[in-house]
């Protein structure tokens, strides 16, 4: 699978890569398995910020409101009573529940590969020798994505984190730049374009590229 391709400067190579069928080809038989994934990554990294007090946690209500018989009124020992305005929440979130959700292994690679064997479908691949800056300036990262044709919500992919590409890419809201072992779901379907460098598209096919070559998986 030839894609397009790109020298540092952002000049078109000559030579296009070449993408392995075992990872960018792979039919997406099980949708549901790709929306696990996606969901399973946003569960992951919720906060569990919401708290809400029980009867117990409320303060004041120590004080019986009224006495016990003569009243007319119903009899009632706390005004932290949760039918009262102001008293505790009975079933509301108590901050330690767990939203965090699991797939396997080999689950979360199928998706990861389904994921992105649909971008390479839409033509949402472009491989680049390698990315690196002169400067580390934000506008020189900006005028080379444009120049390459990735522009709007860009993921770029780079075998190893570079402290100067992240200083250049702060400031650009629409471009994410993650190691090749960090690819997942989620970015790979929301990128309009993937900016992979020669080196990561290894890293990349090593890693899933030797779990499973089925025939049942490719076309």
């Amino acid at each position: 699978m030839a894609v397009s391709t790109f020298t540092k400067s952002g000049t078109k190579a000559t030579t296009p890569a070449k993408l392995d069928k075992a990872v960018f080809d792979v039919t997406p038989k099980n949708h549901e398995l790709l929306k696990s994934a996606y969901v399973a990554y946003l569960a992951n990294g919720r906060e569990n910020l919401a708290k809400t007090k029980k009867r117990g946690e409320v303060s004041g209500g120590g004080k019986k409101p009224w006495r016990q018989k003569g009243t007319g009124r119903a009899r009632v020992g706390s005004s932290r009573n949760p039918i009262w305005r102001g008293g505790g929440i009975v079933f509301g979130p108590s901050g330690n529940e767990n939203y965090t959700k699991s797939l396997n292994v080999k689950a979360k690679r199928l998706a990861i590969k389904q994921a992105l064997s649909l971008s390479a479908a839409d033509d949402r691949i472009i491989v680049i020798e390698d990315l690196k800056l002169k400067d580390s300036k934000t506008g020189e990262l900006a005028k080379l994505l444009a120049k390459i044709g990735a522009q709007n919500r860009t993921l770029v992919v780079v075998a190893n984190l570079d402290v100067e590409l992240l200083r250049a890419s702060n400031n650009l809201s629409d471009v994410k730049i993650v190691q090749a072992n960090y690819v997942n779901v989620y970015d790979a379907l929301n990128a309009d374009k993937l900016v992979i460098t020669n080196e990561a598209l290894k890293l990349i096919s090593e890693w899933l590229g030797s779990d499973t070559k089925s025939k049942a998986e490719t076309k």
